[in-house]
């Protein structure tokens, strides 16, 4: 038994109302269940029930047994002086305020059909991959839409907490906040923190000054991932290496520790060398580009504004000194798919959050264009038939996944409430 399960049972009234009685056998009437805001304090806020003859409005604090009232201190704790009913599973022990008098108890098994206990048991019961997964594909579409939309905010709404991060760190500057997502998503999954750290390593003042100057932005990039520190016979690797020096003596700002980058299990086209090539050419292409992608609004915006590719010396290289097959190493579509989920959409979303402005509608209408992910836990969901159509619900599909499947959220989630419903 869960205490999820019993604010649910008493939210939506899921027992027997009618003879309701204390542990002290006075007769209970539910006026208002009270308001579940998940705050600190008591479970429900300002309900009202009438105990016997005496009406009563306060809070209702929830337990799975009496006893846990003093497990977790309620006793010494102000806010739950004004819980006028409390609810429990079990009842093990009186409770009292702290001056004394004891708090009505009511033992809500005693009033909840086999038929509720079943339904819940059924779909808490461990499967393969999820609880729900046997009964996924029959939830109401209307329900399923509407989850999904309320998922892929509540994604947004947790990406934007690193992003307001990033705002404290670098004083409010937008322009720096992209430059730090967008370094962290060309690293991908394997290198992502550590071109967040070289990101970071650089002050971005000095980014605006050298981004008329490709190979100044590539060498720092490059050095600052430690990419220069060996010996190397290659021009190319030379002239970065000086300008390097060069550049770190000139804004006075000391070579940082980096985690190590990594080449090993990387296809050649996701090598740091090329990633970060393909960065620093971003950005010696466009000035002030968080203003050009701030209000990027489809997909065919985002390729034709980020369709850059590596400097000229790695068509024909993917690491200093071993020349390879010439090929032209730009960012492909499906990176830049990955650029928008990840960057642009979370930017967008904290930016105009900030400012007061709602775009809700329109970001779901731009990831609505972006071709849906490929994953392992789009593909389970797949085989249990639900099927994602564009970067919106596979989206939503993995904060369902991670957020609540993964935390046993069944209760927190809206398909787990529609299926007790219906059962």
């Amino acid at each position: 038994m869960k205490e999820d399960f019993l604010h649910y049972l008493w939210k939506f009234k899921k027992f027997e109302t009618l003879n309701l009685r204390t542990t002290q056998n006075e007769s209970v009437t539910i006026i208002k269940t009270g308001d579940y805001l998940e705050l600190s304090g008591p479970d429900f806020f300002n309900a009202q029930i009438k105990i016997g003859d005496q009406k009563w409005a306060g809070n209702i604090e929830i337990h799975i047994k009496s006893s846990d009232w003093y497990v977790h201190h309620h006793e010494k704790d102000s806010a739950y002086e004004n819980v006028i009913l409390h609810v429990v599973w079990e009842h093990d022990a009186e409770i009292y305020r702290e001056n004394n008098i004891e708090i009505p108890v009511l033992v809500l098994k005693n009033y909840v059909s086999s038929e509720v206990l079943s339904s819940y048991k059924s779909l808490l019961t461990p499967k393969s991959w999820i609880f729900c997964e046997r009964q996924i594909s029959q939830i109401d579409d209307f329900v399923f839409k509407n989850w999904k939309e309320r998922l892929f905010f509540e994604r947004l709404e947790r990406k934007s907490k690193f992003i307001y991060d990033l705002l404290e760190e670098t004083k409010q500057d937008w322009e720096a906040v992209l430059f730090c997502l967008l370094a962290k998503n060309f690293g991908l999954n394997t290198n992502g923190v550590s071109f967040l750290q070289i990101a970071k390593a650089i002050p971005f003042s000095v980014i605006r000054k050298e981004s008329f100057e490709v190979e100044n932005l590539e060498a720092l990039l490059l050095g600052t991932a430690g990419l220069l520190d060996k010996d190397g016979e290659d021009v190319y690797f030379t002239d970065l290496k000086i300008r390097y020096f060069y550049l770190l003596n000139k804004y006075q700002f000391e070579k940082c520790h980096i985690d190590y980058v990594q080449f090993f299990k990387h296809r050649p086209d996701n090598f740091p060398t090329i990633r970060l090539s393909q960065l620093a050419n971003l950005y010696a292409k466009h000035q002030n580009l968080f203003s050009k992608i701030i209000n990027l609004k489809s997909v065919r915006e985002v390729y034709n504004l980020l369709g850059v590719s590596a400097s000229s010396y790695w068509q024909n290289h993917y690491q200093f000194d071993k020349e390879s097959p010439k090929k032209a190493k730009h960012l492909s579509k499906a990176f830049l798919d990955l650029v928008i989920i990840n960057t642009i959409i979370p930017l967008q979303f904290a930016y105009f959050t900030t400012m007061g402005e709602t775009i809700s509608e329109d970001l779901i209408e731009f990831m609505d264009e972006v071709a849906p992910e490929n994953n392992t836990i789009i593909s389970k969901f797949k085989s249990f038939g639900i099927l994602s159509k564009n970067a919106f619900e596979t989206q939503t599909l993995l904060e369902l996944k991670n957020e609540y499947c993964n935390k046993k959220a069944c209760l927190k989630c809206a398909l787990g409430m529609e299926l007790l419903k219906s059962n």
